[in-house]
């Protein structure tokens, strides 16, 4: 796993978002949430965009290609338009995905077969379940393209992470920015928190998270 990996995989969705925020940038989501207790997820991406049937046959299984293109430690997401109604994802392919190293998946839409990924404790991201498949309703149009998930624009070797509170995109570009905002922010909620246990009263330890914030974003500002 490389630093970035191991980086992102001790933070959480809200001390990336509020980096995010601080930093002008678009990555945090809403509406996607882990379809079993206690999934978290983080990673390097791998896309799959998923399309209505047409006229031609798909070539091959939706997914497939991104299990086999996958690094261990992956995360697979998927453009599924939002779609409720037809899942894009389901319990064979998890399996296909754990064995290959693969962290998780999101899906901008439906999956089926959440009771399986319970089982194997592979973590899947999603609008929601259904049990409709599929097959004849929508097919894989392509793979490891720039895609968008949650109205966020999303490019194969961004990073993501996902837990109970969402997830959140990184552009691979301003990883290191943003992890680094990050860790400052979520050091100083740990020294806040430390401090109103000690005693300190929480309007003064939340003033100075918020005038460590507003200096932060001074020192962002375009020059």
């Amino acid at each position: 796993m490389s630093d970035v990996s191991d980086r992102l995989a001790s933070l959480d969705a809200c001390a990336l978002s509020d980096a995010l925020d601080l930093l002008g940038l678009r990555g945090a989501t809403s509406g996607i949430r882990p379809l079993w207790e206690g999934a978290r997820l983080s990673g390097r991406v791998v896309t799959v965009k998923v399309k209505p049937v047409g006229a031609v046959p798909a070539a091959e299984h939706l997914g497939i290609r991104a299990i086999l293109l996958a690094e261990p430690g992956d995360v697979i997401v998927v453009d599924h338009g939002g779609r409720l109604d037809v899942s894009a994802w389901g319990g064979l392919l998890a399996v296909s995905a754990q064995m290959r190293g693969v962290e998780g998946v999101i899906i901008d839409g439906a999956c089926r077969d959440v009771d399986e990924f319970r089982a194997l404790k592979f973590p899947v991201f999603a609008r929601g379940a259904v049990p409709f498949t599929a097959r004849g309703r929508v097919m894989q149009e392509a793979v490891n393209v720039e895609v968008q998930c949650a109205g966020v624009a999303v490019a194969p070797g961004d990073y993501v992470l996902a837990d109970a509170s969402g997830v959140v995109f990184i552009p691979a570009a301003r990883a290191e920015e943003v992890l680094a905002a990050a860790e400052r922010i979520a050091a100083r909620e740990a020294e806040m928190a430390s401090a109103i246990r000690r005693g300190v009263p929480p309007d003064q330890a939340l003033g100075a998270y918020e005038g460590m914030l507003r200096k932060e974003a001074r020192n962002h500002e375009p020059r």
